[in-house]
């Protein structure tokens, strides 16, 4: 897997029963605690790994500090949280580089493993598979309100406990049960994601808005102008590849909100939806069914209230 279907992340075949996963990624502060930025960012840069159904084994920190205006403490806090989500994922922090930056920016390059045919990628969706979702979406939104001050206490230690969720345990269940196609849910935003999914796999798609699990004060904030530039930018490039019913534009935005951290995209044969759900189940995660691949096409995405 190279760069031609824009995946997740670079898998590199070594024998028949083995191949390396590579990926990295690398941001500024979404949260003020300089501990739960560094296992967010963590959080994040593991997810590649997962999406492709692949097992993390190393990471190297990537960091850009401020070491003239902010104490080395802070850093040590985020190195922690990163250290700290990373050991929960079973992988190992071997080093790193940093560098003396006007802002921060911390995050993980990272080597995992897979059997190169049990490879999960972002394409090789069919007509009839069903869309299935792992976290709820309207992280940007929530993290957008952060910066300007409008978010509430509740919704920010809801928002950093969705973040710092790692989706192995949904990336086992995918595994287990068998599915076409997989990604995770990250800047491009729900609809952004899923495009590359059915462009890709040359189909077409349909969502429920009313399905998709947004979190609760994302959906007063987008209207109080809570809104990144990413989302704006994904925003501007999906109105022409998606076609809207019953929806209102701040939906609309909500759904191509950027993410950080988030849930798994699965698409999986009709008959195995059961099976996925109630594997996701055994693991505490609550999946939302929010559509279906319709038929043959050219990536276009319908969504309906």
């Amino acid at each position: 897997m190279g760069t031609s279907t824009v995946d997740d992340a670079a898998v590199y075949r070594l024998t028949d029963e083995l191949a390396l996963v590579q990926t990295v990624d690398v941001f500024t502060p979404v949260v003020d605690d300089p501990y739960h930025y560094g296992a967010i960012s963590a959080a994040n840069a593991l997810s590649d790994i997962y999406a492709m159904g692949a097992k993390p084994l190393l990471a190297l920190n990537i960091v850009g500090f401020p070491r003239g205006k902010l104490p080395m403490s802070v850093l040590e806090q985020i190195l922690r949280g990163g250290s700290d989500k990373t050991t929960e994922a079973g992988a190992i922090i071997a080093g790193g580089h940093s560098i003396d930056d006007p802002e921060p920016k911390y995050g993980l390059a990272v080597t995992g493993v897979v059997r190169p045919d049990r490879i999960v990628k972002n394409v090789g969706a069919l007509p009839g598979d069903q869309l299935v979702l792992t976290k709820p979406i309207g992280i940007g939104i929530i993290t957008t309100g952060i910066k300007q001050e409008k978010t509430s206490t509740a919704a920010i230690d809801e928002v950093i406990a969705v973040m710092e969720r790692l989706n192995r345990a949904a990336s086992e269940a995918m595994i287990e049960v068998g599915v076409h196609a997989a990604t995770d849910v990250t800047g491009f935003g729900l609809l952004g994601h899923l495009h590359e999914m059915t462009s890709g796999s040359r189909v077409t798609a349909r969502i429920s808005f009313a399905r998709v699990p947004v979190l609760e004060e994302a959906r007063s904030l987008v209207r109080r102008g809570a809104i990144a530039g990413g989302t704006s930018r994904n925003y501007e490039y999906l109105r022409p590849r998606v076609t809207f019913l019953g929806v209102d534009e701040f939906d609309e935005i909500i759904l191509c909100d950027a993410q950080t951290s988030g849930g798994l995209l699965i698409a999986v044969a009709a008959d195995r939806l059961d099976a996925l759900t109630a594997a996701l189940h055994q693991r505490t995660i609550e999946p939302a069914h929010i559509g279906a691949i319709t038929d043959g096409g050219d990536g276009r995405i319908e969504v309906v209230r």
